[in-house]
């Protein structure tokens, strides 16, 4: 991730009618102490920290104060930000199910409140006990139908069970029954190896969200439920990049798409959404050839990412139409706004 200074001038020329930021994290200061050495920012505790490394303190404080964050809205130009709770600084997926579902509660309680002082600029996102399908199927419900929020924020795998197995099925078919958008956002491989050097961040997060869309497509929950609005961060990683041997498989091998309806994986890549952070002009320009504009959101990753968001997509060559698609208009069709 690269670290921008924040504010900056509105970018020129001139941005699109409507610009709408799916990946703006936000943080909320009791469920941040609660994780601090729990989580992969510090190694799930082998490097302890009890307060942001230096150079961080001023971009993490930004995420805990809406006004902070709609001032860097306004200097770069977005109009509406979909807030999502940081899960690698404050996931709590480590916590018994009761505490895991207190947490998220206070989660979800911050985007909601957010959304209602701040309308029009922010669109509240909410987090899940999914250790505990019961209980994640419960706080779905309450979010969606009290709090108002449109958007699930899950990580890629809960425990190691990843998001396509059939365990996890109760709270798919909820997702795809209130209408509401899921957003996949891992908490970070637990995997040692990958603390070393972050690459936990620069490996594990596009391997995690491959294996995320591999678990959802081969185990039919993409084939099962039509129209699940699912976005994957980070341009899906790595999985819409190497069809190939996947495609390959389905010949050799007809018994592994079976949940599929003999559908190749590349037949469904899509069925999902991307937003578009993925920091490299060519691989947007891959992922535009694969899926289409349509299927593309807007993700700065704030406050770490692209600080003029609605440039940078146009140096991946983005203009007129798509560019408006991408910006916004494709998000705005999601959530309904």
């Amino acid at each position: 991730m690269k670290q921008e200074a924040f504010p900056m001038s509105r970018p020129n020329p001139s941005p699109p009618a409507r610009v709408i930021d799916f990946h703006c994290h936000m943080l909320e200061e009791t469920v941040f102490a609660a994780s601090t050495n729990k989580t992969v920012f510090t190694g799930f505790g082998a490097t302890p920290a009890s307060a942001p490394r230096p150079g961080a303190q001023g971009l993490m404080g930004r995420m805990y104060d809406p006004r902070a964050i709609i001032a860097d809205m306004d200097a770069r130009g977005i109009d509406v930000s979909v807030v999502s709770s940081s899960t690698v600084l404050q996931g709590s997926s480590w916590a018994e199910p009761a505490l895991d579902l207190a947490l998220c509660r206070t989660c979800n309680d911050q985007a909601a409140d957010w959304a209602r002082r701040y309308p029009g600029r922010f669109v509240g996102s909410f987090v899940l006990p999914m250790q505990d399908v019961g209980r994640a199927v419960e706080e779905l419900d309450r979010c969606t139908r009290e709090l108002g929020l449109k958007v699930a924020n899950l990580s890629s795998s809960y425990g190691g069970v990843y998001l396509g197995d059939p365990g996890f099925m109760p709270v798919w078919e909820r997702l795809h029954d209130a209408d509401a958008t899921t957003w996949v956002h891992p908490e970070g491989v637990r995997d040692p190896w990958f603390q070393k050097y972050a690459l936990w961040n620069s490996l594990g997060q596009s391997i995690e969200e491959a294996k995320c869309m591999a678990s959802l497509v081969y185990e039919g929950v993409m084939t099962r439920l039509p129209g699940l609005k699912v976005v994957m961060a980070h341009g899906g990683g790595y999985f819409a990049h190497y069809m190939g041997r996947l495609d390959r498989n389905t010949l050799n091998r007809p018994d592994t798409v079976r949940n599929t309806g003999g559908r190749s994986p590349s037949e469904l890549l899509r069925s999902f959404h991307y937003d578009t952070c993925v920091y490299d002009p060519k691989v947007l320009r891959v992922l535009v050839e694969r899926v289409g504009v349509d299927r593309l959101v807007m993700g700065s990753d704030y406050p770490v990412g692209e600080s003029d968001p609605v440039a940078w997509l146009r140096q991946c060559g983005l203009a007129g139409d798509e560019l408006a698609a991408v910006a916004g208009g494709n998000a705005a069709k999601l959530l309904g706004c």
